[in-house]
């Protein structure tokens, strides 16, 4: 019988609370459900956050490779998806697909806490899109950043390195 290498099975109120900021508009604070997900070679993962009165919970933004899916378990909110706005209640759930460029966003501009589950991929290759700032986040590189547009070869050495005479040592292999 194989034995199970982690138990699969986390209740919410044993999930370490995990936080952002203290202060709103940034005084998001989050449970992550499937914490052994990726080290067990898993692909989906379910968070659990919480937004205070007055607070977003991060920037407006859009994925390149991971589909998102939010669903309000309790409080109200607002959501700002592409050029729309609308309000949310317990029990709504919103689908935002990767590759759309179309950015989304969730705050809590009333009184009481808004608490919902986040639904997705951890891509280790994600790229997101900051309409709002200019700013882009490439995972892989671990940074985020705001890129300046040039051309192709700019900054590259001229002559190209490659066209340099080879050493004996480079030429004897």
């Amino acid at each position: 019988m194989n034995e199970q290498p982690f138990d699969p099975v986390l209740n919410v109120d044993d999930a370490p609370r995990e936080g952002g900021e203290d202060a709103a508009p940034w005084a998001s604070h989050w449970k992550v459900l499937t914490p052994h997900m990726r080290a067990a070679g898993g692909k989906l993962g379910v968070v659990q956050n919480t937004l205070p009165p007055g607070s977003v919970g991060c920037p407006f933004h859009w994925h390149a490779r991971e589909d998102e899916v939010f669903f309000v378990l309790s409080g109200r909110g607002r959501l700002r998806y592409g050029d729309t706005t609308r309000e949310l209640r317990a029990g709504d759930c919103i689908s935002c697909p990767a590759g759309t460029r179309v950015a989304h966003q969730i705050a809590n501009p009333y009184d009481e806490d808004l608490v919902y589950l986040a639904m997705g991929p951890y891509d280790p290759h994600e790229v997101c899109g900051y309409p709002d700032s200019g700013k882009v986040m490439v995972r892989a590189l671990k940074s985020v950043g705001r890129l300046e547009k040039t051309d192709y070869t700019e900054g590259e050495p001229n002559p190209p390195l490659i066209l340099a005479p080879m050493t004996d040592s480079a030429s004897e292999q």
